[in-house]
């Protein structure tokens, strides 16, 4: 994704990616199945017009990243094309907010991409109702080893069922990636006793009792808004969860899961969350930190400049931490990624293309004019080598630099901590509802999760018999 979000608002690259990949944003629902691929010499006919040995093009879909990159994204076009005589690339941009709708109906409409950037929860979704090609058949074998093993885990789901069995398959190459660190108000932490945030969550409790107690400020704001932020969804793992078991069945009615619960609900009962966590989404709790209500953020490290060209004195006390991780010491990775339709009469090119776009070399020279992370093994170690060559002389590009071999070093634990997986957006919904619930205090934390486990096993009990 690039520099706009799904309301259509301008703002930067890496906080377009944390408002957008980090929390997921958008509904997604369940679809409908993906109508059925003609024969392999159907396809190639209804394509002959467009497929002709002069015009063999495949179409490539981006989110939000013209104009800003219009020329990494043509010269990499450029040098595919000189690789592959008599095939072009014709690509295409779509605003973040509509992608999902443009996509269906393309899908619907025999005219779905080659290439295609999604996030792995549409991802999922489409690759289950039959809408992506399965590429273990077509991916050379030593592929996968080019890519951090956690993202690359990552483009794994589920397909349409074979013979009534569920089947995985990679559905996805990874591209660019963002990872949170804490972004944290020194002088906030100073005036309530700390010399930094807490790391583990397990210290937010007391942490967020001192800050509201001596600056009459908030710790954190973490939303439970259904439709925003999977920050919270991915805290409950990070504390033990296991969300869902093998038959997409609830797994989070489990003594993880009651202590989880609990931890959110006693948070908000006892006035230590904002009370607009249950109403408003990620958005607040970047306004809160500028005006320098709120003692952390969890955010990418570009916001730094957000916050330098919005509220200038909150900058100036503002320094990056690690993230907020749980026993097991793993944080959360958003992934963006690249998908081939199902109904691609070039699959070989297109997965090609994608595999040449994610290489080494051109994952490198995009993470640094973006300012994000790159799913290539090569490609972030030229990154972090880079980074530790640079010796910025501004405040500012300091701060920024520091923040940017933080997230660099913790994609060293990092992992997509929500799988993936048909229905987590739904399941999402369920769990925040009903902990809105709870934290409101119309039921106990106990009830308010025993009534997520039944909504979500009714489902899923209809989805997956």
């Amino acid at each position: 994704m690039g520099p706009r979000v799904q309301r259509g608002r301008s703002v930067g690259l890496g906080l377009a990616l944390v408002l957008a990949l980090a929390g997921c944003a958008g509904r997604q629902g369940a679809l409908q199945p993906v109508p059925p691929a003609p024969s392999s010499s159907a396809h190639t006919a209804a394509h002959t017009p467009a497929q002709t040995p002069a015009r063999r093009q495949i179409e490539f879909w981006t989110l939000d990243l013209s104009p800003k990159f219009n020329g990494y994204l043509q010269a990499v076009i450029a040098d595919w094309e000189a690789l592959h005589p008599g095939v072009t690339v014709h690509w295409v941009d779509l605003p973040w907010g509509s992608v999902e709708r443009k996509l269906l109906a393309a899908v619907f409409a025999r005219t779905a991409p080659d290439v295609v950037n999604l996030n792995p929860l549409f991802a999922a979704n489409l690759a289950s109702k039959g809408g992506l090609l399965a590429l273990d058949p077509l991916l050379p074998a030593p592929a996968a080893g080019s890519y951090l093993a956690s993202v690359w885990g990552a483009g794994r789901s589920e397909g349409p069922p074979l013979a009534g069995v569920p089947s995985q398959h990679q559905y996805t190459i990874p591209w660019y990636l963002t990872t949170r660190i804490t972004l944290a108000n020194r002088q906030l932490l100073s005036q309530a006793g700390y010399d930094k945030p807490p790391s583990t969550w397990a210290e937010v409790p007391a942490y967020a009792e001192a800050v509201k107690r001596r600056t009459g400020r908030y710790a954190l704001f973490v939303t439970v808004v259904p439709d925003d932020s999977g920050e919270l969804l991915e805290s409950m793992v990070q504390m033990g969860v296991t969300l869902l078991d093998g038959r997409h069945r609830a797994a989070f009615n489990s003594p993880a899961g009651r202590r989880a619960f609990a931890f959110w609900s006693d948070l908000y009962r006892r006035g230590l969350l904002p009370r607009e966590v249950v109403s408003q989404g990620y958005r607040r709790a970047i306004e809160l930190y500028q005006s320098g209500d709120l003692a952390q953020v969890a955010s990418g490290a570009e916001y730094l400049r957000a916050i330098s060209t919005n509220a200038p004195r909150v900058a100036a006390v503002t320094a990056p931490y690690p993230p907020l991780v749980g026993p097991g010491g793993a944080s959360n990775v958003a992934v963006m990624n690249l998908a081939i339709s199902r109904q691609s009469a070039l699959p070989k090119e297109a997965l090609s293309f994608a595999l040449f776009l994610t290489n080494g070399p051109n994952q490198a020279r995009f993470a640094n004019q973006a300012r994000v992370l790159p799913s290539s093994k090569a490609a972030l170690a030229a990154v972090a080598a880079g980074l530790e060559r640079q010796r910025p002389s501004d405040p500012q590009g300091r701060l920024v630099h520091q923040a940017r071999l933080l997230s660099v070093q913790t994609l060293g634990h990092a992992e997509v901590l929500v799988p993936p997986s048909p229905g987590v957006k739904r399941l999402q919904t369920v769990i925040y509802t009903q902990l809105q619930r709870a934290m409101l205090g119309q039921v106990s934390s106990e009830a308010a999760l025993a009534e997520a486990e039944r909504q979500w096993n009714s489902y899923a009990t209809a989805r997956w018999p």
